[in-house]
């Protein structure tokens, strides 16, 4: 790895033009752009960014001599809906790049100063604005990822890149005139992994939860479990010493461990044992779901056959390989022996068997009644326990600018050892270890640049 103490230079604004909706004028803003922030979340659908700006007077893009007594503001005008083309640009010249991809949402808190004006806007993706316009109204069959894609296209006209994880899981579905994100996000509550096995077959061997997010790059609808797969993109070290060490690719300036612990409030959610009742409304019958299933629980799941969906063992197992200590293994066994959580759901398999037809679906319901590639029971209630425990592990930190990070993204982080009040040689070995980006913040000024990361997992300790 490349060894990055700091940065040559401070960030550069190259580019900063917004278009006018209602002629061929565009202005470039960057000779006022005082603060840029971009922002990427796993957790959010669309990219965002604001700008501070101080007023320089409106003067069309490219024109030359003085610019015209009217302000930015109304000669433009800005009224929502303007195109934005920016080109950022870090000291270690990684370009953040985002040209017709991003519009004015809102102009805020003008202040009229006495000798400049300042005001603040703030930007969408475009997917955000066609978000609010369009509806899914089609009836959907068939591998969720698959459709997830048909969506993106097809509805919301999506141009960009689109990265989804394959699912391992079938499900039919109408849309109902619901909203495009909405459907996405509802639908990664629902999938799982297809993953490689061992003899070099498909199958489902991971657990269940999808994120759906934007970055830069496009759309992702990824499997938590095959993020953390991922090969580290970078690594980073905080430490006093003067000299970095060798194999980092740059320090961490300040960093925030959350250590709240709330055993609580984690119990109310259900972290480390809950049980769910399904009622199916076709068969008039009902059945419990307990994850983790212990031997001895005295409620059982009604459904006969094999499960698709793992448990808590194999859960446990891989974290064991990989070195780290699960939330819930840390848990005494009083605290998780029994359900602290009781939720109950209608049984969601689908609307109706494949077919174009009723007679058709009618048959393939007949020659499937058991559905095997769509086990909804333990699907939700392992994804709930999943979202719940991601969170569990929070560390905010803040980089030298480096635009190449985006959300999604797993980076090392290696955290000097306290003692007492000093730094120490030696590396935390509870807080050391892979992170996943769930937000990233990058700002830049024209005196400097900064990327601020929120980082969780869902385990404790790292690599030995």
């Amino acid at each position: 790895m490349s060894q990055q103490n700091a940065p040559e230079r401070a960030g550069n604004i190259e580019k900063f033009r917004i278009s006018s909706n209602f002629t061929d004028y565009a202005v470039d803003l960057s000779p006022g752009v005082v603060d840029f922030r971009y922002y990427e979340d796993v957790l959010s659908n669309n990219i965002t960014a604001t700008a501070t700006c101080i007023e320089t007077g409106y003067q069309e893009d490219g024109s030359s001599g003085a610019a015209p007594a009217q302000s930015t503001v109304d000669g433009l005008p800005i009224r929502g809906g303007e195109r934005t083309d920016f080109v950022l640009e870090d000291g270690y010249g990684n370009k953040l790049e985002l040209e017709e991809g991003i519009y004015v949402n809102r102009l805020r808190d003008v202040d009229a100063g006495t000798q400049q004006d300042l005001y603040f806007i703030d930007f969408a993706s475009r997917e955000f604005f066609a978000n609010e316009q369009t509806r899914v109204v089609k009836r959907y069959e068939g591998n969720i990822g698959d459709n997830v894609e048909k969506i993106l296209k097809d509805v919301l006209k999506v141009t960009t890149d689109i990265q989804v994880d394959k699912t391992a899981v079938a499900y039919n579905f109408i849309g109902n005139d619901r909203k495009p994100f909405y459907i996405c996000t509802w639908l990664a509550s629902k999938s799982i992994p297809e993953v490689s096995t061992e003899d070099g077959k498909t199958g489902i061997v991971a657990t269940a939860g999808y994120l759906f997010f934007q970055t830069r790059d496009g759309y992702h609808f990824r499997s938590i479990d095959k993020i953390f797969q991922d090969k580290p993109k970078k690594k980073f070290i905080f430490t006093n010493t003067t000299n970095m060490p060798e194999g980092y690719d740059a320090k961490i300036l300040k960093y925030d461990i959350n250590s709240d612990i709330d055993l609580g409030k984690n119990l109310m959610m259900g972290m480390y044992n809950n049980r769910s009742i399904f009622f199916d409304p076709l068969s008039m019958d009902y059945s419990v779901v307990a994850f983790p299933e212990h031997s001895d629980s005295k409620v059982k799941d009604k459904r006969p056959g094999k499960k698709p969906v793992p448990g808590e063992k194999e859960y446990l197992e891989k974290i064991e390989k990989a070195g780290e200590k699960s939330v819930v293994e840390l848990i005494p066994k009083e605290f998780r022996q029994s359900p602290t959580r009781f939720m109950s759901h209608v049984l969601d398999t689908g609307v109706m068997p494949s077919g174009t037809t009723s007679q058709e679906q009618l048959d393939n319901w007949k020659n499937d009644k058991e559905k095997p590639s769509y086990d909804a029971r333990n699907t939700l209630v392992q994804s709930i326990m999943r979202y719940n425990q991601l969170f569990t592990v929070k560390t905010e930190i803040t980089i030298a600018g480096d635009f190449s990070i985006k959300a999604g993204d797993v980076i090392q982080c290696d955290f000097s050892e306290l003692k007492g009040t000093e730094q120490g040689d030696s590396v935390n070995t509870e807080s050391k270890g892979l992170y996943m980006v769930a937000s990233v913040c990058h700002k830049i000024t024209p005196r400097e640049v900064f990327s601020s990361l929120s980082l969780v997992r869902d385990s404790f300790g790292g690599n030995k």
